[in-house]
Order: C-alpha cells, then structure tokens, then sequence
C-alpha cells in the first residue's frame, strides 16, 4: 500500500494532479478544499472516495481513497473537557487497520496550541489506539520542548511509543527526535528556515513491512508548497 502525506497549502485542485503518477492508495492532505463544494470538475471526480473536515469550504483536512478501497470515518472524540480539539480525521481502511489523519492548529488556545492539541486528543482516544497509523502536519518538534510543560512534543512521542506506535522516519533513520538531518517544512518557503513537522506514525508491523520512506525533493515541490510529501510504501 503507498501513503502520501502532504500539507499542500491550499489551492490542492491545482495540484492534485502532480501526485497523480505516485499512483497512492491513500492520500491524507492538509490545507485542501471540500470536494464536495468545490467548482473544479476534475477535482471532484478525483475525489470521489473521500472524507474531508475542516473550519471552511477553501482550507481543512482530507483523505482521499482509491475507489476500491473502503474509507469509513470513525467516530472518535475531539472533544477534551469541553475543549474541541482540531484537526483530526480517524477512519478504518479495509477493515485491516485505522488512520489517524492530523493537521493541528493554534486553535485560539494560549496554552494548548498545537502539540497541545495533540495531547488532549490522546487523552480522551488512547484506548482506541492500536493498529493505527497515524499521518500529517504536527506543526510541532522535539526542540521546540518547554520545561514547565507535561504536554511537549517528546511527552506525545512517549505516549504513543507505550501505545506500540512510532515515527516511521526516526525507526529508519535511527536519528533522535529534534535531530532530524531531512525537513518537512521551509518555513514561507525560505531554505534557511528549515523544520521537521511532519510525521507518519505507525504499529510495529507497519514500520517492519515499509519498503519506501521518503521526503519530496525541495527542488521539485518549494514551487507548490512550503511543506515536503512524505511517501510511504508497504507490503
């Protein structure tokens, strides 16, 4: 099976198509439109085995399924506290495992921004965490850790490790969180600003049956956003 992650900020009906020749089986996208109440016919008929959440017709969070494979949205919880968490995406693919899709946002809050948001969404769904990959835009990373916080990157990274899943790029590299030598992000597409927030997260089976990992090449993909494609192949 071959995942692609990708946040392509925005405008994902004028580039859908530069993925097209990966041939993916699932495709979990941040920063794109609603198919559904897009006026771009190529791309709705692209997209017709999907599901898509987000705050506005124009920017969310979608996956998207080649037609014969089953795409069934779970029905988990955002909500921790009476503080809705976002975004998260969770569907069951052929009834063979769960995806976990994730775009995390500041969510207006001034403590729980981001990773945070991840945080909560753990305590609240850690019990239905199991055979999962877990796939998207953290906006988050192990050097941007705060002392005085239970809720940093390496915590979640921790909790899910116990919960049997972990970064499927760190596993193969062998590098340590915080240390990562590929970026995901070139932040307002600048080379010197360089960051790795992007993860796919996987069960130990997964992470064993992977014969591709790889980062999009800036050269090729700086032109249409400022976050690199992460591809993932596995038997």
């Amino acid at each position: 099976m071959k995942i692609i992650t990708w946040n392509c900020n925005g405008a994902f009906r004028k580039k859908f198509d530069t993925l097209l020749d990966y041939d993916a089986d699932l495709l979990i996208i941040q920063e794109c439109e609603n198919p559904l109440e897009s006026l771009n016919y190529d791309y709705q008929n692209w997209a017709k085995n999907h599901l898509w959440i987000g705050d506005t017709k124009n920017k969310g969070l979608g996956v998207f399924a080649k037609p014969e494979i089953t795409l069934k949205k779970l029905d988990w919880t955002n909500s921790f506290k009476n503080h809705t968490v976002k975004h998260f995406l969770p569907c069951k693919i052929d009834d063979e495992f769960d995806l976990l899709a994730v775009w995390t946002h500041k969510n207006n809050s001034p403590n729980f921004g981001y990773i945070g948001q991840i945080w909560k969404y753990l305590q609240v769904n850690k019990h239905r965490i199991n055979k999962t990959i877990i796939a998207g835009d953290f906006n988050s990373n192990t050097k941007w850790d705060e002392w005085d916080r239970w809720w940093n990157h390496s915590d979640v990274v921790e909790e899910l490790k116990h919960l049997g899943i972990e970064s499927i790029y760190h596993k193969l590299t062998e590098e340590e969180q915080g240390k990562e030598s590929n970026p995901t992000l070139y932040f307002q597409r600048k080379l010197s600003r360089p960051y790795h927030i992007d993860y796919i997260f996987a069960f130990k089976e997964i992470i064993e049956r992977t014969t591709t990992f790889k980062i999009g090449e800036v050269s090729k993909w700086i032109k249409l956003s400022d976050h690199m494609p992460i591809f993932h192949e596995f038997i």
